[in-house]
């Protein structure tokens, strides 16, 4: 089977499929690592309105997408980024996503649902004072906990707009933890994701900002379960985790080196909260089977072919990554389009859509290669790069 597809070099090229499609399984062995998948919404675009307007969400395939993931033994991060969360998901929608996501997935045994509480709510131009943005959690943490959901601290945009130095971040994170009923999860997003988080913790320069981190948790352990960490780059990710606490964990966020951190080493391994867990499900869900059995080496044949999906789906400007997650549901049949909250489904151009397709055909993903080309053609034509 063969396909059309544009190249960076401006031309259309054959392309031959090689993948066998994984199948989706239910883990045989309990999983010896936390991982959550941060998953995406579905839009509708029958309801759709211009950027700005009310959220229009399928909510009945977002739930399905939600119980796919959770069947496989992948936890859910709900209403975190890849969700569009700051990029199309307001907040109100991401309260109804957290609650729905909680209340229709009880009967699925194992998985967690953990929630992402930020500030969102908050337009950083009003935001004046550490207080206004302690106010902004706290009504969040509220709402979540109401609920009945476990809360990842998502980064505020809005603390990074108004912190002068790393005294207020400290003291932000106290007066938010203090009024979490369970431990939370942290989150560091590093500027890559999200260019308006630069400088988070206090300082620009690495060091700095993760002795200000440590600080937050050391001062606040027993309110801390873990930190996920995004910085794309494992040696700090690594060397930060060994200065963690005994008791709190570290979850990757790294979506170019997950497989050997998760993996770890004679010191210790990470857990995962990624967002290429939705697009790869089935082999995260089957390499987190073999790691847990011990068999390291279907645990690599498994991950290693995602690893340069996983790359090229969140290369720069990472925040756009999201594009090609949801490009991937489409192909593969969760969803009857290719549309997205805010027109992000247009972030990306041709060539870097035809990657992904390639891409996720060697990392056997394409679940039903037939249904995948016919997609893929039909999308190809409307952008203009069909022969």
């Amino acid at each position: 089977m063969q396909i059309k597809l544009p190249t960076r070099a401006g031309a259309l090229v054959d392309y031959r499929l090689t993948g066998t499609p994984l199948k989706v399984l239910k883990p045989a062995v309990p999983f010896n690592r936390i991982a959550y998948s941060a998953a995406h919404v579905v839009a509708d675009p029958l309801r759709s309105g211009e950027l700005g307007h009310a959220c229009a969400i399928d909510w009945e395939r977002t739930i399905e997408y939600r119980r796919y993931l959770l069947e496989q033994g992948l936890g859910i991060a709900e209403a975190m980024d890849t969700a569009q969360r700051g990029m199309g998901l307001s907040w109100e929608s991401a309260k109804e996503l957290i609650v729905r996501t909680l209340n229709e997935t009880r009967d699925i045994p194992g998985p967690r649902v953990a929630s992402g509480c930020g500030t969102d709510h908050l337009p950083v131009s009003d935001a004046r004072s550490c207080d206004d943005v302690i106010k902004a959690y706290l009504m969040q943490i509220e709402s979540v906990q109401r609920a009945g959901g476990k809360i990842i601290l998502m980064a505020s945009r809005a603390l990074a707009r108004v912190a002068h130095h790393p005294g207020d971040y400290i003291r932000v994170y106290r007066e938010v933890l203090s009024a979490c009923d369970k431990p939370v999860i942290l989150h560091w997003l590093g500027e890559a994701f999200d260019p308006e988080l630069a400088g988070y913790w206090g300082r620009s320069d690495y060091e700095s900002a993760a002795k200000a981190c440590l600080e937050v948790i050391a001062s606040n352990e027993a309110k801390v379960d873990g930190i996920k960490i995004s910085l794309l780059d494992d040696a700090k990710e690594i060397e930060f985790r060994r200065r963690l606490p005994a008791s709190v964990k570290m979850y990757t966020g790294d979506d170019f080196n997950y497989p050997k951190l998760i993996a770890g080493d004679e010191v210790g391994y990470s857990h995962a909260l990624l967002g290429i867990f939705d697009a790869i499900a089935p082999a995260a869900s089957q390499a987190l089977g073999a790691l847990a059995a011990g068999d390291m080496t279907r645990y690599d044949q498994l991950l290693a072919p995602t690893v340069p999906l996983s790359r090229h789906i969140f290369r720069a400007p990472t925040q756009y990554y999201k594009t090609g997650v949801v490009l991937l549901a489409y192909l593969n049949g969760f969803q009857p389009h290719f549309f997205m909250l805010g027109g992000h489904h247009g972030m990306r151009p041709p060539v870097y859509l035809a990657d992904v397709f390639r891409l996720a055909d060697q990392a056997n993903l394409l679940r039903n290669p037939e249904l995948a080309v016919a997609r893929m053609q039909g999308l190809m034509a409307t952008l203009g790069c069909s022969a």
